[in-house]
């Protein structure tokens, strides 16, 4: 059997609404520039939060560390109702606004750090497709400064710098053309080449570079294969969540079952091999969740597993292929899965 689903059924629907978007004017001259700013994220306090430190609630909002979030306030780039936060100490109110201004992408390049380990799958003068372990941050942002994916691919690869004093690319993303969540393993492309950067992020835009993924979801899906067609975007009741939202932007991920797993004294689960048909932020996670089948110890968008250990999911990228910009020749990778997925499965 096969079916395309909406969330919440079997056809389209379930949609909410949410804002992300530029930084707005400033409310007064504390407000930074927004021309050095970067991602705005804004929404109302829910009951929730109601009498939570702001500082608090910023590390919730923005998904950030405590103290991450107090220095967006001393920097001020916090708002509540248009007025900069003056202390984290400052007690939340229902129904306020609250603004979060992330700073804009570093202007200096990461530090090369030899101690981050990945594995390397496959290299040449133009290309390199990397394995990412679980736990470990793509590149840097918002309370992970240090000990990222790029810091390693930098002291692997130091022609990545070359890249940013070209300005193909931002300088925390060097040779970066697409990102795995930290609590994801799996295979990622990096570009080693300004020609190479753009030939795999046009693979990437229409569609030809080939992504899939393995993930255990919780229950039991019915049908052999499927769709998940609905709009991604932040959600704006739980705004340090993606949810479905009309005021999302498309998002399609296909799936096929593997292995329905329905054991005694178990939660029965479903075994998927996934593959994205767009690229938004948590798309895999925020879709199975939308149809009622969140991924297996997603904290996020269902519920933790200490099976897994904090942080971690069972959400695998285990095959990548694309057309190596050089050669023009078909490139395919695979990546088995990770022992801590392997023995959950038993």
């Amino acid at each position: 059997m096969s079916g395309r689903r909406g969330p919440g059924g079997r056809g389209p629907g379930g949609r909410g609404a949410g804002r992300r978007g530029s930084a707005p004017e400033p409310h007064s001259e504390e407000v930074p520039d927004p021309a050095a700013t970067g991602e705005t994220i804004s929404a109302e306090v829910p009951a929730l939060l109601a009498g939570v430190r702001v500082d608090r609630g910023v590390a919730m909002v923005a998904n950030v560390s405590r103290g991450a979030a107090a220095e967006l306030i001393d920097a001020g780039r916090v708002l509540l109702d248009g007025v900069p936060v003056s202390a984290g100490r400052v007690v939340l109110r229902e129904g306020a606004t609250i603004t979060v201004l992330l700073p804009e992408a570093r202007e200096t390049g990461v530090a090369a750090e030899p101690g981050v380990r990945f594995g390397v799958v496959y290299e040449d003068p133009l290309v390199a497709v990397v394995d990412k372990p679980a736990g470990l941050v793509v590149h840097p942002g918002a309370g992970h400064d240090e000990g990222t994916l790029v810091g390693g691919l930098l002291s692997r690869f130091p022609d990545l710098a070359e890249l940013v004093t070209a300005g193909v690319c931002a300088p925390d993303r060097p040779g970066i053309v697409h990102r795995l969540d930290k609590g994801t393993s799996g295979l990622l492309a990096v570009a080693r080449t300004a020609d190479a950067y753009r030939h795999l992020v046009d693979q990437l835009a229409t569609r030809t570079m080939e992504r899939r993924y393995l993930a255990l979801v919780a229950g039991i899906v019915e049908e052999d294969r499927g769709e998940v067609e609905a709009p991604i975007g932040r959600s704006a009741r739980t705004p340090t969540k993606m949810a479905v939202t009309a005021a999302g932007k498309p998002a399609r991920t296909g799936y096929t079952v593997i292995e329905r797993r329905e054991r005694e004294g178990e939660t029965p689960t479903t075994l998927l091999e996934l593959s994205l048909q767009s690229g938004r932020t948590h798309q895999i996670r925020v879709h199975m969740a939308a149809i009622g089948h969140p991924v297996v110890g997603d904290a996020r968008y269902g519920v933790a597993d200490k099976r897994l250990g904090s942080g971690r999911f069972f959400l695998h990228a285990f095959k990548l292929a694309f057309t190596h910009p050089g050669t023009e020749t078909r490139m395919e990778f695979d990546s088995a899965l990770p022992e801590d997925l392997k023995a959950y499965l038993g």
